[in-house]
Order: C-alpha cells, then structure tokens, then sequence
C-alpha cells in the first residue's frame, strides 16, 4: 500500500527532469567557454559567508544526530559506525528507506545532469581531435574533458549510472585515459570497498586501472582531497544529511567545482502533501526499523537514518545555505510529493 502510493506520485516530475535535461547544452557550452579562459594561477572566487538572517548550520558544541543531542565532534564518528555497519546492505537499505524508489530517483538525477546527450558530444569531439593528433600528441593529452565528483557515494550507486550512460566500458577497451572521469568520494573506507568490489564486477578492471574513468577516494565532504577548480560536475546523493557541517560541506563543493561548474543534491526532504506526509511518517518510524532488525539485525542504524530525515533542512533553507555558499540559479526539484528534493546550483564563470 505505501509502495503504490508513493509510486503514483512519480509523473508529476516527469516534466521537471525533462527541462532539467536541456541543461547539457549549457554545461557543454560552459566548458567551452572555460577552456578559452585562461585561469592558470588563479584562484577560485571565495564563496560568502552566511548572512545575518541565515544562522550557522552549526552554532553551537552539539548537533544533532537523529534526535539525540550529541557534541559536534562525536557526530562524524557515530555517523562513520552507522554506514560500516549498513556497508554491505546498502542498496536493500535504500529499498527499505524508499520502498524501491531510490532507483528511479536516481535516474531522474541522472537524467538532469544531461550526462548522456554531454559524454556523446565530448566523444566525438576527442574523437576528431584524435584523429587530427599526431601519435605522440595525443598520449600527451590525458587530462580528461569532462569530470565528476560523486561525493558520499561509497557504494557507487550513482557513480555507475554516469559509467554507463558515458560508455565508459565500451571507451575502455581503447588505449589512452578516458576522456571522461567519474570520481567517488567516501568518508568511509567500508562503503568505498564494496563499491571498487561491485565496480571490478560490473565494468571490469581496464576502466579503474586502465582508462581510469572511476575512481575511488577517501575523503571528508567538509574537506575534499582535491584542488581548486578541479570538477566539472559535483553530486551527492542522500550524504549531505549526515555532513557534520552541512555549510562547510557546501562552501568545499563551491571551492572544488570548475567556474561554471554544476552541483546537484539529491536528498530525502520534506513531503509537501498531508496525507503523504502522514502516511510516510507511519511507514518510516513503524516500518523500516523493524525491517532493519529482520534482515540486518540492526535497528539502531535505521532508526538514525529515519529520524535524521526529519533533522535535515527544508528545501527552502537549503536553497538559502546554496546561495549563501556563492552558487547562483539555485532551484529544486521535488520529487514524490517532497519525499525528495534535487537541489541545484551553478558556480559562476
């Protein structure tokens, strides 16, 4: 019965992933006006500070984690058990989160970043360069032309759908370093191992070793192990919850993101229709828990992670800490009522 409900709201963001999709030919466009700029030695614009009227994300020594009140620095480690803990039955625990639909959701995300129609017309550009390079030019020319940072995406469940829709696989069985670079970013070093595992299964290892169109970092979301600049494309898919510091995280994605750089999130937000809301409050807070103790013996885990849904920021603060953090045309998406929300903003060129 929740299932069916929650599925009969899925057409109603059919036309906004539609429009979202156009925004390839602006990404595209934005890369190209990024290349005939020269940034050598520049630096990244830094984003503002939160106005007056927007308070800190954290503004004090506690946060919370669910809805207990727990000191600011034992937050990150509590959150690192709960994702070791659920690492191996990640995807079951979306489904459980979700009732299935995190799948679709995050082809809808796909779809809005207009990655596909994008790898498409990069390939053939490289391909025509290529062909216009000598032998020695073109194993000089490494440096890939499109590349996205998935942070928080251990099991790389995001990260295979840009592999994927970018021919990634079929582009590894040439030589050279793919024109294109997806790079998974994990504070946990758990959910990083089931996804490199999961990713040698599923692509097979020339497109980590040889063509090194994914990659697989440790890394803190608040503090990125990358340059300046560095992404043309930044998402995060329901991580940015469980962030610490989620201004702190936001204000790194600004600093890692090229200038006309894209950020996407996807995130579980807040149901905008009663009856819904009602009706998922009940399935979350009576259901997934006990499914959680059932099949993974684990109920603390999953009560966290419902009762840090409700925690989190409605889609207006988070357009607001986007703003605050130097982003420009920054809008959501909802998706399912409000279950979820895609937030998105461009780094300015």
């Amino acid at each position: 019965m929740v299932a069916s409900s929650l599925r009969s709201t899925i057409p109603k963001c059919a036309a906004a992933a539609q429009r979202s999709r156009r925004t390839s030919s602006i990404a595209l466009n934005s890369l190209e006006n990024r290349r005939r700029r020269d940034f050598s030695g520049a630096s990244s614009r830094p984003p503002p500070s939160p106005t007056d009227t927007l308070p800190s994300y954290l503004s004090g020594p506690t946060t919370h984690f669910g809805f207990s009140s727990v000191s600011v620095t034992e937050k990150e480690s509590k959150v690192r058990r709960v994702f070791e803990n659920v690492a191996d039955n990640y995807d079951v625990m979306n489904d459980f989160m979700s009732a299935g639909l995190h799948r679709y959701w995050k082809d809808e995300l796909l779809k809005m970043t207009g990655a596909a129609p994008m790898a498409k017309a990069l390939r053939r550009r490289a391909s025509l360069r290529r062909a216009a390079q000598s032998d020695d030019d073109a194993r000089g020319n490494d440096v890939p032309s499109f590349s996205v940072l998935d942070v928080a995406g251990g099991t790389g469940d995001v990260a295979f759908r840009f592999a994927d829709a970018a021919g990634c696989r079929e582009r590894a069985k040439s030589s050279g370093t793919d024109e294109i670079c997806v790079t998974v970013c994990d504070i946990n070093p758990e959910m990083l191992r089931v996804g490199e595992e999961r990713a040698r299964r599923r692509f097979g290892a020339a497109v980590l070793d040889e063509s090194r169109a994914l990659k697989f970092v440790e890394g803190n979301a608040q503090c990125l192990p990358f340059d300046d600049d560095s992404f043309d494309l930044y998402t995060i898919a329901f991580g940015l919850r469980n962030v610490t510091d989620v201004d702190m995280a936001l204000g790194d994605a600004y600093r890692v993101l090229k200038p006309g750089g894209r950020f996407l999130c996807l995130e579980f937000s807040h149901v905008t229709n009663l009856p819904l809301a009602k009706l998922y409050d009940l399935y979350s807070f009576n259901v997934i828990p006990q499914l959680g103790q059932m099949v993974a013996d684990d109920r603390e885990s999953y009560q966290y992670l419902v009762e840090s849904i409700r925690k989190f920021c409605t889609q207006e603060e988070l357009v607001s800490r986007l703003e605050a953090a130097g982003f420009e045309r920054v809008q959501f998406t909802n998706m399912t009522g409000g279950i979820v929300a895609v937030h998105e903003g461009w780094k300015p060129l």
